[in-house]
């Protein structure tokens, strides 16, 4: 499976979430020597009250009564398996991560997908994501406005907020840093449940 399938699943359930109640939102932020990173989840639930087979659409309620409807792909297994009641849980995890350890090389980018689907005969679920890793040059290091100027692949510059000073006295103009970019959404259905 390819990225677009993602994409099109975040843009369609990041929309339906809005129709659905608040989703339960975190962000965590760590932080270490010469690391940071960040990781957003978001999670929601809701209960199938509809299943049209013919156009593969389930028709979801949450606990505050709000509905939507979603079409399900040919590439998501099982879909037979879904029953009027189950419970379909969603996770959607955003993370980025910056190593400041210092490198050598060109700089570089490389995508790795990451997929799990639903064993066969199993309630359709799974993972699906992307991780993105780049090695950037350090432009400029600005410790007054706490930021670092990075310069990736393609030569597009981005400004990193970095909030610890003792990371920022160990980085200078001409290093090299990492850079990880993830984002992954998690999909389980739970037979008969309620909310």
């Amino acid at each position: 499976m390819n990225v677009k399938p993602l994409l099109a699943a975040v843009v369609v359930l990041t929309m339906a979430s809005p129709a659905l109640s608040q989703p339960q939102t975190s962000v965590e932020v760590t932080k270490g020597t010469g690391k940071a990173a960040v990781v957003g989840t978001t999670k929601f639930t809701a209960t199938i009250v509809a299943i049209d087979p013919a156009t593969r659409t389930v028709t979801l309620k949450d606990k505050r009564g709000k509905v939507v409807e979603l079409e399900v792909g040919e590439e998501a297994r099982n879909f037979d398996q879904l029953k009027v009641g189950d419970v379909v849980a969603t996770e959607y995890k955003e993370a980025m991560s910056l190593s400041l350890s210092k490198t050598s090389g060109p700089r570089s980018a490389s995508q790795r997908q990451i997929e799990q689907r639903a064993a066969p005969g199993a309630k359709p679920g799974g993972t699906i994501g992307r991780e993105i890793t780049i090695m950037a040059d350090v432009v400029n290091v600005d410790a007054k406005a706490q930021t670092v100027t990075l310069k990736g692949p393609q030569g597009n510059k981005v400004d990193v907020i970095v909030e610890d000073p003792a990371q920022l006295k160990n980085i200078h103009k001409g290093d090299q840093v990492e850079v990880v970019y993830t984002e992954a959404l998690a999909i389980s259905v739970t037979p008969g449940a309620t909310q």
